[in-house]
Order: C-alpha cells, then structure tokens, then sequence
C-alpha cells in the first residue's frame, strides 16, 4: 500500500512539473507585457533583429466591423478583389510589414494563419469602436541582421532561463505531491464511505447521477456556444444540480422504492425501539426521565394500534392496562424526543405477528429493542437483536444480600409451612421469616440465613430469634 501510494503522489508530482513548466512562462509573459504596455502606454519599442523573417500583408480597414465580414465573404467567394473593395468603399490599401515575433501576439493569431499569397484574414482593432481590418497575405522576406523591425521581443526575459524552469518544476512538483496526497485521503474515504452505505442508497445515487446527467443535456446543448470557460463552469453547475436534485428525490421515496423496501441496515443506530409491554409497564418513563436511556426513542405504528386495542377492551382490567400505557408514551413524549411510526416501512407486513415486525424493524434500524417480554427476548437474541429488558435492569440494581446480615421487614402473612412469615422488601423480593408467623403485622428484625436466586429473582429466608427466644445480633441493614 505504501508503495502504491508512493508512486501516485511520485505521478501527481510530476504533472504538476510539467503543467508548472509549460504554463507558467506564459504567464509570466502576459503578466509582463500588461504590467509594460499599461506603464508605457505603447505596445512594444523597435528592437535590432537578427536574421528575422517578416511577412509582408496588404490592408484595408473599415470603421464598420460588419461591411468587414459581408467583404471578407465577397473576397473569399471571388465575387471582389481587395482592389475593386477599396475602390468601392473608397478606402486606402497598406501594405503593412509583421515579423514573426509580432504574429505571435494573440489579437494577430487569425493574420498567422495565412500561409499562401491571396489568402484572407479578418481582424478586429477596436471592438468597443466596431472597426476592423482585413488582411491579404502578400509576401515574405528575411531581415538581416542589425536591421530594426516593427515588434520588440515579447515576454518576461528570464522567463525561460533554465533556473527559472527547475525552480518552476520543483514547484510543480510540491504542489503536485501534495494534490495528490489530498486525492488519495479524499478517494480513500469516498470509498470506505461507499462501502459503508446499504445497497438501496448505492444504488439511489447511482441512478441519480445518471438521471442528473442526462436531465442537464438539453441545457448544455442550448448553452453550448457562450465560451469553453463559461460552458464548462455551467456544464459542472448544472450535472450536480440535477445530480443532487434527483438523489434527493429519490431518498425521498424510499417508501415506495423496491430496493429500499424492507433493508437492512445491521448497523449500531442507538435507537431505542419499545415493546407494549414496557409502555404499559411505565418504568420507561422514569427511565429515560433520569437520563439513563440514550438515543432516538422510536414506538412502531402497530405498537400504537396495539395499545389503542387494548384500551378499547370489554375487559375492565386490561382496557386499564391499555390506558395507562398510552398514558404513559404521552408522559415520555414531553420528557423526551419520540418517533413514531417513520421507519414502520421496514416491517410492513400486517399480516404478521407484533412480536415478529419488532424483530424485523430492530433489525433493518439496527436499534435495540426494549421488550419485558420473556419468549420476545429470546427470540431477538438468537437474530443478533440486543434486547434490553427492564426487568433484568431491575434485578441487576436490587441490593446484595448476605447470609448473617440483619433486616428490617414487616411481616405480611403467613408462610406455607407451620411457624413461617413472609415479608418483602421495598423492591419487592420476598422474605420467608422461620418463626415469624406470631408476628403477622408487626415490624421486626430477622437474620438472613440463606439466599438463593431463581430465573425471576431471589429468594430470601430468615429467621427471628434464636432458639432460646431471644432477638437476632449481627450486621444491620
């Protein structure tokens, strides 16, 4: 990898050296000329020449640049000479000298063209005035040597001094290197960002480049003729307009969109995805009111309907339970940001069962799902589904109890075997007190003699007293 990527930033630099090398005299020459034609205020003095060859071109000038064009027509028809034209205008014919040196100026590029005596050239002199010149190649001769011509040398002097041209390419070559440095991070990146987008957003900005691209033609046909420059700053304009129009569109229709219909993402979201059960449990509230519940809670459409459902039950009980979980999501919703039902696309299917969308939808959100529900869990897990269940949350925060240590409990009733209370803790786990039946309804102390875990929590056994009677003496609680 270090190799190649040597030898591509070595290829950026030296294209940037060539590019330096060959653009940058020139534009040191035009630079120059400007800076000297405006401080001056003449084009260029007489130089001594040697050996310079000069062509020799007969003029004829109008102060209107359109009879110019209608008579360069005239004369390259053969319908008009030159001769008959400056008759009929009644109009001087110059010959005028150019050196070769002087052609090379870009307001003469048409005149250098001219090649063979009796060939014609338009030439505008004064655009803002509307006149023009046209010039019939007639001649060429060679200077000799000492002799003065019409043009001083074009150009910065030193512009081509072989110093100046290394200096120029070990420039290049830096800007070059480090362009190419940039396109590799900028290349490495689009490409790990393209791997990383699901197959449906590939193929929405694939399509939509394509579409950008074909929707800009008709303008750029239309265009076509306002300059390579301006055309191809409109031509870059206009594709990613379109481009980014039609994959904005397209994004916007991935409801309905085949191959975005039903995705998966598989990636992490940190969004929050709730189950009936936790709505109507209600400790989600109280949860992601303390601050303890990351992330986008999202509550599906058939969550909502599920509820609603069971609001509306003949059954005293459960249209309580119903109630009290719509209570409850209206609660979370001024405590906390809540949406619902945006990504229901995702598991669309009615026919299927609540339990069976949760999965499928956690899956293509890449979210957790927040369910109580014991098979639910299992069956999300063995899909690569987190779940999180508040009831193990709750088991997980509940104090640790040890064996010898001294409680406080109330006894609440009597215990399934002779002699034995039961109690319960403020989180609800249940205490068998040996000798506590005696005590129903009063406050006491007992010994924790064992502690045992089940697969819905602990269980707890204690004992009052001793065997002589007397109180229990240990750690307090």
């Amino acid at each position: 990898m270090l190799k190649f990527r040597t030898l591509i930033i070595a290829i950026f630099a030296l294209a940037g050296a060539i590019v330096f090398v060959a653009t940058v005299p020139n534009l040191l020459d035009f630079m120059f000329d400007s800076i000297k034609a405006s401080t001056t205020g003449t084009k260029n003095p007489g130089f001594e020449a040697a050996q310079l060859e000069q062509r020799t071109f007969r003029k004829l000038s109008f102060t209107d640049e359109s009879i110019g064009k209608s008579s360069l027509q005239d004369l390259k028809s053969g319908r008009k000479t030159l001769d008959e034209l400056a008759k009929e205008q009644k109009l001087a014919l110059v010959d005028v000298q150019l050196s070769t040196n002087a052609l090379l100026r870009t307001d003469l590029s048409q005149i250098a063209r001219l090649k063979s005596p009796g060939e014609y050239a338009l030439v505008f002199d004064d655009p803002e005035k509307g006149s023009a010149s046209i010039y019939e190649y007639k001649s060429k001769t060679t200077t000799p040597k000492g002799e003065p011509v019409d043009e001083a040398p074009k150009g910065y002097p030193g512009s081509r001094q072989p110093l100046i041209i290394l200096a120029l390419a070990m420039l290049g070559a830096m800007f070059g290197g480090g362009f190419g440095n940039i396109a590799l991070r900028t290349s490495k990146a689009v490409t790990n960002r393209w791997e990383e987008m699901e197959t449906g957003d590939r193929v929405n900005l694939f399509l939509g480049t394509v579409v950008g691209i074909i929707g800009s033609l008709p303008f750029l046909i239309a265009l076509g003729n306002l300059g390579p420059i301006v055309a191809s700053l409109l031509t870059l304009g206009l594709t990613l307009g379109f481009s980014a129009f039609s994959v904005y569109a397209l994004n916007s229709m991935e409801e309905v969109l085949p191959w975005k219909k039903g995705e998966v993402r598989g990636r992490r979201s940190g969004t929050k995805v709730l189950d009936t059960n936790v709505l109507i449990d209600g400790r989600i509230y109280d949860l992601a009111r303390t601050g303890f519940l990351e992330g986008e809670i999202y509550v599906p459409k058939f969550v909502l309907q599920e509820l609603q459902h069971i609001a509306d039950s003949a059954d005293p009980l459960r249209r309580q339970r119903g109630r009290r979980g719509l209570e409850v999501l209206k609660h979370l919703q001024t405590e906390h940001p809540v949406e619902i039902g945006t990504h229901d696309r995702f598991a669309s299917d009615e026919h299927e069962e609540v339990d069976s969308r949760l999965v499928k939808l956690a899956m293509a959100l890449g979210a957790d799902l927040v369910s109580n529900d014991y098979n639910l869990n299992r069956v999300a897990s063995i899909q690569k589904v987190r779940v999180l269940n508040i009831n193990d949350l709750a088991l997980s925060l509940r104090p640790n109890i040890l064996p010898g240590e001294v409680l406080e409990i109330t006894i609440n009733k009597e215990g399934s075997q002779p002699g034995q209370g039961v109690g319960y803790l403020d989180d609800g786990t249940m205490i068998v007190v040996e000798n506590g039946r005696p005590h129903i309804g009063e406050h006491i102390e007992i010994t924790v003699t064992q502690v045992i875990q089940t697969e819905r929590g602990k269980m707890i056994f204690g004992a009052y007293g001793d065997d002589d009677g007397r109180k229990p003496n240990g750690n307090r609680r």
